[in-house]
């Protein structure tokens, strides 16, 4: 399936919308300036149109299997790979010492979009292995930076995270894994793990798992974890893979989509494994994996969305049915189809600008080290992460309408769009756990970082009154009604803040949304004017009954029986 880079939107919202500029300007990144985010994306956009999206439906028909142990992967994946590691785009954002490029988290999160998009199956695999080399380089030993770290920025060896249990799904403090302490500073992990991305593959020399066990001593419940690096080959002094360890494949999960990716049941026979971090405190060390995949996530959910609508709209352009206001034209020429495509491309904008104003937080907290960023960052995070993923399934499901009865062919390819993408919103956190963690730790300071946010909203909103009047006065007034909820929301107690905690997220996000089509819309002299108003007039409005909806707590939830559920 075709797909192109949408390099001309990055651009727009690097330069225009959401200040990239900063981030080139300190120390820290000073090498990453504008010509080279140019050049950094447009090289990273051939190579998801050239080389990844050609396997996108091979992976999906052919899949991942396992035989006789082995996993193997689809035709053309391990070339993909190694185009991709050859590169240097698995360790693009990793540290110099490393053999990493040291780039912005804002062109890596850019970069992981499009491959996304060009081929989810695929960039799963790096996706996973740039967390792992973010929680070693703060948390492993002089040791096991020193042996791992090289191999896996440069893609030679691959990483994955494994927490989840059949018995302990987001509830990681329910695991059974355990750790046992060997004597020579090594520890035997044995247990089982599930749907463990990429936990194998044929192209790959080793496989290094970062896997969540307790320690004898280790307390009930989360308190208790910690966190091992576990690796299929374990390094001899030379750092080369010496010895198989005990781990096995015992299982590939036949899902709905994302069939080129093999997720994995894995099994620990006592295999040998590295505390990283303290121990006891492995969740934390864990978190700064999923902090990164979070973010990751949010923009698989992005590149999906995108190629979806691109699919979609080449359908609707070739498509004759009907008649239109202009007579016998396109389906692109009939109302309801042009609302469809109107609102996914003004949904993938705004995913789009969420997800990388979030890694523009990141980056400046990293080159600054200062706390406003930390919080900016920590808050757009579940935003991100759910409302890019959210996209990620309407686009797609929409698409698959575009497309008719087609859509649910599966030689048109709409419809693997939807299967792929699905899990996004699952995976990494539920999306409910995402909008929890927003009202919850997010707003631990009072609402501060969100208030802060809303400042810029409104600000930048008075400052396209002069071009855009109409749409700036409803901009400036969605955030004051978003404030209006934010104060009523740090009334409530934690569960009545749970029971709206998923509209207020799509709220918030709607609100950012606008914010980036206006300031887009601002900057251009209003050639995004058109799309603006699809945005802010037909899409933003959702967030008053979303906010209505958060207001109401959780009472007249507990108050429904379970005969009230049976129906």
């Amino acid at each position: 399936m075709p797909y192109h880079a949408p390099l001309a939107d990055y651009a727009l919202l690097l330069t225009h919308v959401l200040g990239y500029g900063r981030v080139a300007a300190t120390p820290r990144f000073t090498e990453a300036g504008a010509d080279t985010a140019t050049a950094v994306l447009a090289e990273a956009g051939r190579l998801a149109e050239t080389v990844l999206a050609p396997l996108n439906r091979m992976g999906d028909k052919q899949g991942a299997r396992l035989e006789n142990g082995i996993v193997r992967t689809p035709p053309g994946f391990a070339e993909g790979y190694r185009a991709i590691a050859d590169g240097g785009w698995v360790g693009m954002a990793a540290a110099p010492d490393n053999g990493g490029m040291g780039l912005p988290m804002t062109l890596a999160t850019a970069v992981n979009e499009m491959m996304s998009g060009a081929c989810l199956a695929l960039q799963i695999n790096p996706l996973l292995t740039q967390g792992q080399i973010e929680a070693l380089e703060h948390h492993g030993s002089d040791a096991i930076r020193a042996t791992y770290l090289p191999k896996l920025t440069s893609g030679a060896w691959g990483g994955t995270m494994n927490l989840t249990e059949p018995q302990a799904g987001s509830d990681v403090g329910a695991l059974r894994t355990r750790a046992e302490p060997r004597g020579d500073g090594s520890y035997a992990i044995t247990g089982q793990k599930i749907y463990i991305s990429w936990g194998d593959s044929d192209f790959m020399p080793n496989v290094c798992h970062l896997v969540l066990a307790r320690l004898p001593d280790g307390a009930p419940g989360s308190a208790g974890i910690s966190l091992f690096l576990v690796p299929k080959f374990i390094p001899d002094a030379a750092g080369n893979p010496g010895p198989r360890n005990s781990l096995s494949v015992v299982g590939l999960e036949h899902k709905l989509g994302l069939h080129g990716s093999p997720t994995c049941v894995m099994q620990y026979d006592g295999a040998q494994g590295w505390l990283v971090g303290e121990p006891h405190k492995g969740l934390a060390a864990m978190f700064t994996m999923m902090n990164n995949a979070r973010l990751g996530v949010a923009v698989q959910g992005v590149g999906i969305a995108e190629a979806a609508f691109q699919h979609a709209l080449a359908y609707a352009e070739g498509r004759v049915q009907g008649r239109t206001p202009t007579g016998r034209a396109p389906i692109t020429d009939h109302a309801d189809v042009r609302r469809m495509l109107a609102r996914m491309r003004a949904q993938v904008f705004s995913s789009r600008a969420i997800s990388l104003s979030c890694a523009v937080a990141i980056d400046m907290a990293r080159a600054t080290d200062a706390p406003e960023w930390h919080a900016r960052a920590a808050l757009l995070t579940p935003i991100a992460k759910a409302y890019g993923t959210d996209t990620g399934n309407e686009v797609a499901h929409l698409g698959i309408q575009i497309h008719g009865g087609m859509g649910v062919i599966e030689d048109t390819g709409a419809a693997q769009f939807a299967r792929d993408v699905r899990v996004t919103t699952i995976y990494e956190g539920t999306n409910g756990i995402q909008a929890m963690d927003l009202v919850a730790r997010k707003m631990a300071d009072g609402g501060g970082a969100a208030m802060t946010l809303l400042d810029e909203v409104q600000a930048g909103a008075e400052a396209a009154r002069a071009t855009h009047p109409d749409l700036a006065g409803d901009v400036w007034q969605a955030a004051e009604g978003l404030r209006d909820a934010t104060d009523a929301l740090l009334q409530q107690d934690l569960t009545d803040r749970f029971a709206g905690a998923a509209p207020y997220l799509r709220a918030f996000a709607l609100v950012l949304g606008a914010d980036a089509h206006l300031r887009a819309a601002h900057a251009t002299g209003g050639a995004r004017s058109a799309l603006a108003r699809v945005a802010i007039r037909r899409l933003l409005p959702e967030h008053t009954a979303l906010l209505a909806e958060a207001r109401e707590g959780a009472a007249q939830l507990y108050a429904l029986s379970p005969e009230d559920l049976a129906a």
